[in-house]
């Protein structure tokens, strides 16, 4: 967007959102609903969001850039560290706050928590209880009441980053709330993260759906090779699938390379229409022993 005055001569407006909740209330799957494109990866798995991420929402007259935070939580390790270092930061940044709950579960003290840090910033906060398509009419106004009764909100929407639902009138209340500003980013841009990065989340988002509980964690990725694909040849990516053990990697692989190659199929299934071409794609699973805790790694995956 050009920034130019809209039809009407009204300025045009902007301004950056940070959505705050407890780890798995739906931030990111609400991201990519508000966006309407999957600029965010996603998945039942605790630390999927490792890192701040901008996702980008184009309207007429306005642009709002919805920061996708790391759940708030204790740190354990370096990484950890700096994933909550991250929500410190971010959130003494954005111009508005999207408090996220899980309208399915009970409002505990990790939520009040968070709410305390949304309405001390200063910013005005918006409510978005998710997962209401998990309840029925009468839970959902018993969990519109806690939620209501957590501060000053401006608004508060019962919405299904899943289906949808309730997502469009969230997205108008944000943009109402927005200041005249600059456009940021520009019509065709929807996140803030480079090629690389995208494609090596695609890539941990496979490795987060298909594997255990023990190895989530320890995932990490690092893209070697990365050539697009030109005038109908194939392209190429190479990339590291990293954990902490021997035990790990050998879960990764799979029997006879079939856990890997299953990641690989499903992460292609992502990455051709971002790169715009069919692609070749090969992963190596590599041990980095204790990279959580080696500032030096947690640099070279960019977190």
């Amino acid at each position: 967007m050009s920034g130019e005055l809209p039809e009407g001569g009204d300025p045009f407006r902007s301004g950056y959102v940070g959505l705050a909740g407890r780890p798995n209330v739906g931030k990111s799957t609400l991201v990519n609903a508000l966006c309407g494109s999957h600029v965010a990866i996603v998945s039942d798995k605790p630390q999927t969001t490792r890192r701040r991420q901008l996702g980008v929402v184009h309207a007429p007259g306005a642009q709002l850039v919805l920061v996708d935070l790391p759940g708030f939580q204790r740190p354990l390790d370096r990484l950890t560290e700096r994933m909550q270092r991250s929500v410190d930061d971010s959130l003494a940044d954005v111009d508005i706050v999207c408090l996220v709950l899980d309208a399915s579960a009970r409002v505990g003290g990790g939520d009040r928590m968070v709410a305390e840090r949304a309405f001390a910033s200063g910013r005005p906060v918006v409510i978005a209880l998710n997962k209401v398509d998990l309840l029925t009419p009468v839970r959902i106004a018993a969990a519109i009441e806690v939620a209501a009764s957590l501060g000053p909100f401006e608004a508060l929407h019962p919405v299904s980053a899943k289906t949808s639902d309730g997502v469009s009138a969230l997205r108008t209340d944000l943009i109402g709330l927005l200041a005249a500003g600059p456009a940021y980013f520009g019509d065709d841009v929807d996140s803030d993260l480079s090629l690389e990065l995208r494609i090596g989340e695609l890539v941990r988002e496979q490795a987060l759906r298909l594997t255990r509980e023990e190895v989530p964690h320890a995932i990490a990725v690092a893209i070697e090779e990365l050539t697009p694909p030109r005038r109908g040849r194939m392209g190429r990516v190479t990339a590291s699938l990293v954990v902490e053990t021997d035990s790990q990697r050998r879960i990764m692989i799979g029997s006879g390379g079939s856990m890997v190659r299953a990641i690989g199929e499903g992460a292609r299934r992502g990455i051709e229409p971002l790169l715009g071409g069919r692609v070749f794609l090969e992963l190596t699973v590599r041990v980095r022993r204790n990279w959580r805790r080696d500032d030096a790694q947690l640099d070279r995956f960019g977190l």
